[in-house]
């Protein structure tokens, strides 16, 4: 395993995150267990996380993986062996049962999640702790253009980040991030942390993967510059990219098949360009999961690639896409279907 500086910081982080979004809704506590216990094995030291997992969101599952996690603290013992990564809700996005229904990133609001996020998690500290998305209305969650609205009101960034820095000072987190974050706010945030002596943003956890590569256009150069790398989520496209979705196949326990709520990967270009994708992966004889995801990975504004699995041997599968390097020809393969169809599932 590789690791990687997280930002500006003395962490480093192993190349690959283990991800938990499933865990309380397709994966028990004991499931939990075991692929906390095998990546550790695998050499992966970083693990993420939020306050509104798992996913589809919802009241009566609300928080459940953060007190997975706790639960395995506890019983191991071995807080100290990670870096642990959490997220505070936004407004919107079906959530109206997480404080006083109207989420914000206030001083309030962040003061009451970092407390509880804490209690679940059965630690002292959060070593990452992150904006899930973003307050203001902007373009995140697939949206391409942005939509002005100038009667719109939201939490300052000021507060947001004077509101953190009382956290930090206190030693609940030790460093912030964003998440679902646009360029605007990336500098925003990183101007005000200089100017203010603020704590600075040291890393932007936003979706990345062969069918979504616009990070690459207005937020790699801010993630090299600023050394404000990338999380980069579904790198798999919610599993699209691994090909058990060809032809219309709809495996039982396959995400896209259980949840209506992930449809963005669901259209005709996006299913085109996906199965050429896997094409290519299989006349090179690769898997076409670990392509997909050695491909994030080797890019060099990532920090760290967020893998997440249902199974096992899905896990075990994932993380050794670590070890696998793209030959010139595969990669050449790759921009080349990216070139006809960049982008087809923001």
């Amino acid at each position: 395993m590789d690791y990687r500086p997280l930002g500006r910081t003395d962490l480093n982080v192993s190349a690959l995150c283990l991800g938990t979004m499933t865990w309380g809704e397709q994966n028990s506590e004991a499931e939990a267990f075991a692929q906390i216990e095998r990546a550790k094995a695998a050499g992966i030291n970083f693990i993420d996380t939020a306050e509104m997992y798992p996913v589809p969101p919802k009241a009566e599952t609300y928080a459940t993986t953060e007190r997975y996690i706790g639960n395995y603290f506890k019983s191991r013992g071995d807080r100290a062996d990670w870096i642990l990564a959490s997220k505070i809700a936004g407004p919107g996005n079906t959530i109206d049962y997480i404080r006083d229904k109207n989420l914000k990133h206030n001083r309030r609001h962040i003061v009451e999640a970092v407390d509880a996020s804490l209690k679940r998690l059965q630690t002292d500290w959060i070593d990452l702790y992150q904006l899930h998305w973003p307050e203001r209305s902007t373009n995140f969650f697939g949206q391409l253009g942005y939509q002005h609205n100038a009667d719109e009101t939201f939490t300052p960034l000021e507060e947001t980040l004077e509101a953190l820095d009382e956290q930090v000072r206190a030693g609940k987190i030790r460093h912030i991030g964003l998440s679902n974050e646009t360029p605007w706010g990336t500098m925003k945030f990183l101007a005000l942390a200089e100017a203010r002596g603020w704590p600075r943003a040291v890393s932007i956890q936003n979706p990345y993967n062969l069918l979504n590569r616009s990070f690459e256009i207005g937020l790699s150069e801010i993630a090299i510059r600023e050394q404000c790398g990338l999380l980069a989520y579904s790198p798999l496209a919610f599993g699209f990219l691994s090909g058990k979705y060809e032809n219309g196949a709809r495996p039982a326990k396959g995400r896209l098949t259980l949840y209506s709520r992930f449809m963005r990967y669901f259209n005709p270009q996006s299913e085109a360009a996906c199965s050429r994708y896997v094409a290519l992966a299989r006349e090179h004889g690769l898997d076409p999961a670990q392509m997909a995801l050695a491909f994030v990975t080797r890019q060099p504004f990532v920090t760290s690639n967020i893998i997440g699995a249902t199974t096992l041997e899905q896990l075990d599968s994932n993380i050794a896409s670590f070890d696998l390097k793209l030959s010139d020809e595969v990669l050449a393969g790759i921009e080349a279907i990216h070139k006809d169809q960049p982008n087809p599932a923001p």
